[in-house]
């Protein structure tokens, strides 16, 4: 193995992977027979500042390992919550191949997930999309989604009124409608998506109409939640990566399942839930994150980034 190995920043994994496709390739990843549930599991370590999380994965044609940190003081730094590294690894000799910008992994395949489990929940005909939080995953999502739906209307809901203000300009500029908004106008939401670190719930499940597709992202943690025990509890369908990863992790739906809102054996996992037939009713997705995301985006760019001609230094 040579000293330097091929680095795909931020600007590679974005252009080489572009939303829909990654959607289209954790989708083909499911469907293809890939469990969760079998995955390996991460470990999360707490150090003074933060967290660090080591995130291994491997499918049938990689293995690799995503090394992230959580630093909840870096808002007021400047610098991003999760900043993160991915080490590529050819299957069989276990050489490191390649590098990845972790961090744009992140952003890229959490909206993803996201939008596989709403192309499996949310009614077909979906337009308004109300987003609690302004960050790089609330973008993230509205352009995830428009993978799915046929997004009309985006009304963007922060605590900071510049960041919010920033995003609407940018969604507008990707061609969508878009406002600021309040908590109140989940009431009128197709799908709801909580990007936020919120460690409370965000809304009065009570306020949503019935038909309505939550989705909660921001946290791994069980003292931590964006959705209320009605969201969920109202719910005909809730889904989670990994049934397991869930009531481990999640805090939703291990305070959720406490509460008696919903049963652990009512829990659907995502690969199950991709072959479901649509609903009408109320549905809720859980999304945890979890090393097998990282790994098939991961892998799909360098793929593309090899046939561009590069050729991997290992």
């Amino acid at each position: 193995m040579t000293a330097t190995l091929p680095y795909l920043d931020d600007a590679d994994v974005f252009g080489l992977v572009p939303f829909a496709d990654a959607v289209a390739a954790l989708a083909k990843a499911l469907s293809g027979g890939l469990d969760p549930q079998a995955s390996l599991q991460r470990s999360i370590h707490d150090v003074e500042h933060g967290q660090l999380l080591l995130m291994p994965a491997e499918t049938a044609t990689a293995v690799g390992v995503k090394l992230s940190t959580v630093a909840p003081g870096n808002s007021g730094r400047g610098l991003p919550r999760i900043q993160a590294l991915y080490v590529l690894y050819d299957r069989v000799t276990l050489t490191p191949v390649a590098l990845l910008d972790g961090t744009a992994l992140t952003t890229l395949r959490t909206p993803a997930v996201s939008a596989v489990a709403v192309d499996h929940l949310a009614a077909p005909g979906a337009r308004h999309l109300v987003v609690l939080g302004s960050g790089p995953q609330a973008w993230g999502h509205v352009q995830a989604l428009r993978a799915v739906r046929s997004l009309s209307d985006v009304t963007v809901v922060g605590r900071d009124p510049d960041r919010a203000a920033a995003l609407v300009a940018r969604v507008r500029g990707s061609g969508l409608d878009a406002r600021v908004g309040s908590h109140d106008d989940v009431a009128d939401a197709d799908v709801v998506v909580c990007a936020t670190t919120a460690r409370q719930p965000l809304f009065d499940g009570r306020r949503l109409r019935p038909g309505t597709c939550a989705v909660a992202v921001g946290s791994h943690e069980p003292d931590a939640r964006e959705l209320d025990d009605v969201t969920i509890g109202a719910a005909e369908r809730v889904v989670v990566e990994s049934r397991g990863v869930a009531l481990r992790e999640a805090g939703d739906i291990i305070q959720a399942v406490r509460a008696g809102a919903v049963g652990e054996d009512s829990l659907i996992e995502l690969r199950d839930a991709v072959r479901l037939a649509p609903t009408t009713g109320s549905s809720v997705f859980k999304s945890v994150g979890m090393g097998w995301q990282d790994l098939v985006v991961a892998d799909l760019a360098h793929q593309r980034w090899t046939e561009q001609g590069h050729a991997s230094r290992a």
